[in-house]
């Protein structure tokens, strides 16, 4: 490739770096043709940073009611113990795209509530760029809960079971 064609490239990322930025996207790929044998694929992401939602307010209590204030506190920790992604047995989503509970439509699932399961049994895929990735089971356990529905999108980092 040309020293031209390099700067070119170079400019068309970055005009979609600022595609991405102004239009407040995450993930953007786009592949660009030369030729018969000459191409580029380029794929610009970016983490989003949410805005703290659940973030603690505080309320000025009446001095009268001050007792009662302590039960919301004790509630919160228990709010964190709800949620699927802080749980020690989460198997969590090493990537983005496409979770399958089954190897292919029609077939069996790899698992279900309560199933046992040996660590690096495959317990479900996730298609990532048309290529099939096996998730294997992190641990030894039992499935007490799937989080994703078959076909669902995921995100990195995502719960996707819980193995006890």
């Amino acid at each position: 490739m040309s020293k031209q064609s390099h700067e070119s490239d170079v400019a068309f990322i970055k005009a979609l770096a600022e595609l991405l930025r102004e239009n407040e996207l995450s993930e953007l790929e786009v592949k660009r043709e030369y030729g018969d044998d000459d191409s580029l694929t380029v794929r610009v992401a970016r983490t989003l940073t949410a805005a703290p939602v659940a973030a603690p307010v505080q309320v000025a209590v009446p001095q009268a009611a001050a007792p009662a204030a302590a039960a919301p506190a004790q509630a919160a920790p228990a709010a964190a113990a709800d949620d699927p992604a802080q749980h020690p047995g989460a198997v969590t989503s090493p990537m983005v795209g496409t979770a399958y509970l089954q190897p292919e439509p029609g077939a069996p699932s790899f698992v279900k509530v309560g199933d046992s399961v040996s660590e690096g049994q495959t317990v479900l895929i996730i298609e990532a760029m048309k290529t099939m990735n096996q998730i294997p089971a992190p641990r030894a356990g039992k499935v007490t809960r799937i989080l994703i529905e078959d076909g669902a999108p995921v995100e990195f980092g995502a719960p996707l079971m819980i193995i006890e």
